[in-house]
């Protein structure tokens, strides 16, 4: 008689766990990703503005300051956004680790249990083997 798990429904419950912990962390990994993408977009738009701006007049400087000075805050607030998105991508894989350190503990007590069942139930089968053989043998059925 196979006996079943008796912590299953708690594995399951970890297997999604550790499947919203997974998804919640590919989630920020590409916000972290979309942050990177937006910074580097922005900082080669301030590199190629320094390069393409011919500065003709003190009208024409002090708008390019202006931009510099507005680009450089963008890039700030940008930096700021990526140290977020880093302390959410760190917290989500630090979630996705513990989800899966439960997960594992459980199914290592599953095999545990599993190879336990198998040997008690091929020492229910040797008896029962056994028991036939010794019936004969009293029985007079020995040839």
């Amino acid at each position: 008689m196979v006996r079943r798990f008796p912590l299953a429904g708690l594995l399951r419950l970890r297997h999604a766990e550790q499947d919203r912990a997974a998804a919640a962390l590919a989630a920020a990994n590409d916000r972290l990703r979309d942050t990177a993408d937006a910074r580097f977009a922005a900082r080669r738009t301030l590199a190629d503005r320094e390069q393409a701006q011919p500065v003709t007049d003190a009208a024409t400087l002090s708008a390019l300051a202006a931009a510099r000075a507005s680009t450089r805050g963008m890039l700030e607030e940008l930096d700021a956004v990526a140290r977020t998105r880093r302390a959410e991508a760190d917290g989500a894989q630090a979630a996705y680790s513990a989800a899966r350190r439960a997960a594992l503990g459980l199914e290592k007590l599953e095999g545990h249990h599993d190879r336990e069942q198998a040997a008690a139930d091929l020492r229910a089968e040797q008896d029962a083997l056994d028991e036939i053989a010794a019936r004969r043998r009293t029985e007079g059925g020995a040839r």
